[in-house]
């Protein structure tokens, strides 16, 4: 785990010196434990000055340690509800006849939330972190142009257990690393009783394509099938001639 730590806040700092020598890291804390380990693995690559954590919460969702946790790694907090932004885009909904589905209105807050991660990140001089981990990634557990958006992903490719450990590596208090994952919303359950699965099991099935349950097996295929967009390059259609790509 020290390799894996230390390997990954040296392409941090790679990253930073190859696209923005002299920007920030701009992250939005949940208080999860990804967001916590990325910070930090930010701030060990960057120094805690050039990492910026953001908090967003929703109405009724709590802050879930996110300024303590910043002040622990001593980078800058900031914190933008987005209660009001949430219930008014919500509204919205209203002028379709069928409304806005329960899926639609879900992912409202996270589209939300990107939007002011890169609004900071433009005027802070700042790039911002994408803090999914493999395993989410891998089931599409994660909302397109939402917690699924970023510019660089520290964590892309560790699976849960392995975010906990380098957590662990990093000198991280337990009480943040081995947080029970879940949204912070009244009355929600943890991310494990919504999929149906826990992450070891997921993390096993990464890892060693081991999966002794064959319902769960299917369930993991399938939602890895039909997530797969998400993480895959920008649809382009293959019959458009190289010459007229774009290159970003």
């Amino acid at each position: 785990m020290k390799s894996l730590k230390d390997e990954c806040v040296d392409w941090i700092r790679a990253w930073f010196e190859s696209n923005g020598p002299s920007c920030s890291a701009v992250l939005g804390m949940s208080g999860g434990k990804d967001s916590t380990v990325a910070a930090a693995l930010c701030a060990a690559a960057l120094g805690p000055e050039r990492v910026i954590g953001i908090a967003m919460p929703a109405e009724g969702q709590s802050l879930n340690e996110a300024d303590e946790i910043c002040a622990s790694l001593g980078i800058r907090y900031l914190c933008f509800p987005i209660g009001r932004i949430e219930a008014e885009c919500t509204a919205l909904g209203s002028l379709l006849p069928e409304g806005f589905s329960v899926q639609t209105r879900q992912n409202i807050p996270p589209r939300i939330r990107m939007a002011m991660l890169y609004a900071a990140a433009q005027s802070l001089n700042g790039m911002v972190a994408n803090t999914c981990n493999l395993s989410e990634d891998y089931i599409g557990y994660a909302t397109l142009y939402g917690d699924a958006a970023g510019s660089f992903a520290p964590l892309a490719g560790m699976v849960v257990r392995e975010v906990m450990q380098v957590g662990r590596e990093l000198g991280l208090p337990e009480k943040w690393v081995g947080k029970t994952p879940d949204d912070g919303l009244p009355h929600s359950a943890p991310d494990e009783v919504k999929l149906g699965f826990t992450y070891a099991v997921l993390d096993r099935y990464i890892r060693e394509g081991i999966c002794e349950d064959e319902a769960v097996k299917a369930k993991i295929d399938s939602l890895h099938r039909r997530n797969r967009f998400k993480t895959d390059i920008l649809h382009i259609p293959a019959f458009i001639p190289a010459k007229h790509l774009i290159s970003v």
